[in-house]
């Protein structure tokens, strides 16, 4: 059976956080893993309270859970504390898992911040090293690189420079630039980019289900580079489809 663990937010409209990553490994076929990072009072409309869980809780879930099942790809989604951050990079290490798959949340679509500003610092310097494939979307590649990125030349400079925090792979989702929908892939060797059309609408959640694919397309022996355009394809046709159930953003249909 092949496996996936996703370590991130509880999100109870279902269409961000640990449950849209089940979700997802589910549509793909591979088998779910969840431990959550933090709870969240939040919907289709935005995040209105955040609870954070004791860092030794983590340590401790993730302890007992590493010691029955190793997973096949591991994704990390909101962690919040830079305490979470410091505990699951050091029981990544102790159990030396692989396929890591780190989505460094920062903040919600509507504009609230979802980590302390420590945190950010302590991925940077704590899990980017560890990763496989990083997925920041633009405004949080400009954040850890602090450059503003406009546009796809921008898009390449800061995947250069996040490559050098560590990362096997750096993949940039630039859904939020103006007039075109382009991600843009740099292994250290070469860009790829993908190009899509950008669909109409407010939609949540489409950075964790893009995440949550390349995790369980890694976990099922994909390339970055393959499991990145499987990936890009999964989110799109789940945009195309995604279903309106609350007042606010559409939930990805997966």
């Amino acid at each position: 059976m092949i496996t996936a663990l996703t370590i991130a937010g509880s999100d109870p409209s279902g269409g961000a956080g640990f449950q849209a990553d089940l979700k997802t490994f589910q549509a793909i076929g591979v088998y779910g893993l969840s431990i959550p990072s933090v709870l969240t009072a939040q919907n289709t409309e935005g995040v209105y309270d955040i609870h954070e869980l004791p860092s030794d809780l983590i340590s401790h879930q993730l302890d007992v859970l590493l010691k029955d099942v190793k997973p096949d790809a591991v994704k990390t989604g909101m962690l919040y504390t830079s305490d979470t951050v410091s505990v699951v990079a050091r029981m990544f290490k102790h159990y030396s898992l692989r396929n890591l798959v780190i989505d460094p949340v920062t903040v919600s679509s509507t504009g609230v911040q979802l980590i302390e500003e420590r945190g950010l610092e302590v991925i940077n310097n704590d899990l980017f090293p560890l990763a496989k494939v990083i997925t920041p979307n633009i405004y949080e590649a400009g954040i850890f690189t602090g450059k503003e990125i406009e546009n796809e030349k921008d898009m390449k400079e800061a995947a250069l420079k996040l490559r050098e925090f560590g990362p096997e792979s750096v993949i940039i989702t630039g859904g939020h630039l103006e007039g075109r929908a382009i991600d843009v892939l740099f292994d250290g060797e070469e860009f790829f980019s993908i190009e899509s059309e950008r669909l109409e609408g407010e939609f949540h959640g489409t950075g964790c289900v893009f995440s949550a694919a390349i995790t369980a397309s890694l976990a099922m022996g994909y390339s970055a580079k393959e499991a990145f355009i499987k990936a890009k394809d999964f989110t799109y046709e789940a945009m195309k489809s995604a279903i309106p159930i609350g007042k606010g953003m559409k939930i990805l249909n997966v």
